[in-house]
C-alpha cells in the first residue's frame, strides 16, 4: 500500500459518518481515525510477520495529513473589510474550468453572483461545484488548476459587494 492509496481512504473516511478504519495487508496494520473535528490522522505500524530473533520491534509510525505552507500564510493574514474566503467543502482536486482547455470558471476581478460555479473540486471520480456564497469580486485565486486541496483550505479571496 503506497501513500497514495493511504490519502484515498483518508478522503473516503472524511466523506462518510466513519469514525475508524482499521487495515491490515503484508505486515502492515494502517489504523485510520477520524476525531472530533473531523480531522483525519492515520497511523500506521509495521508489524513482521516473521520476527527473527535478532530483529527489533515493531515501531509505530505516524502520518499527519499534508499542511500546506501557503494555508498557514493565508490563515494568519489580516482580512480588509468585506474580505473573505471561499473555501474547499470536502478533500480532493481542484479545477478552475469544466473540461481542459476551456477557459476558466472565473478570473481575478470578475464580479461574482450568489449561486454562480466557481470552480470544481474532483473527490473520487464525483465532480462536486464550488459556488459564491454572495456576490462578490474575486481578489485572488488561491489554488493552481489540478491541485489537491483539504477540506477547508482556502480557494478564494473574494470582496463582498
Amino acid at each position: 500500500m503506497d501513500i497514495k492509496d493511504i490519502k484515498e481512504l483518508m478522503c473516503m473516511l472524511v466523506e462518510t459518518d466513519i469514525t475508524e478504519l482499521n487495515l491490515e495487508s503484508n505486515g502492515t496494520k494502517i489504523v485510520i481515525k477520524k476525531g472530533f473535528s473531523g480531522a483525519v490522522q492515520p497511523v500506521v505500524t509495521v508489524t513482521p510477520t516473521a520476527a527473527p530473533v535478532s530483529s527489533p520491534k515493531a515501531e509505530a509510525v505516524e502520518i499527519k495529513p499534508p499542511t500546506s505552507e501557503k494555508r498557514a500564510e493565508e490563515a494568519e493574514r489580516e482580512l480588509g473589510p468585506n474580505q473573505e474566503y471561499v473555501q474547499a467543502e470536502i478533500v480532493g482536486t481542484f479545477y478552475r474550468a469544466p473540461a481542459p482547455g476551456e477557459e476558466p470558471f472565473v478570473a481575478t476581478g470578475q464580479t461574482v453572483e450568489p449561486g454562480q460555479t466557481l470552480c470544481i473540486i474532483e473527490a473520487m471520480k464525483v465532480m462536486n461545484e464550488i459556488e459564491s456564497p454572495v456576490r462578490a469580486r474575486i481578489l485572488e485565486v488561491l489554488v493552481e488548476d489540478a491541485q489537491p486541496v483539504e477540506y477547508g483550505q482556502p480557494l478564494f479571496l473574494i470582496e463582498k459587494i
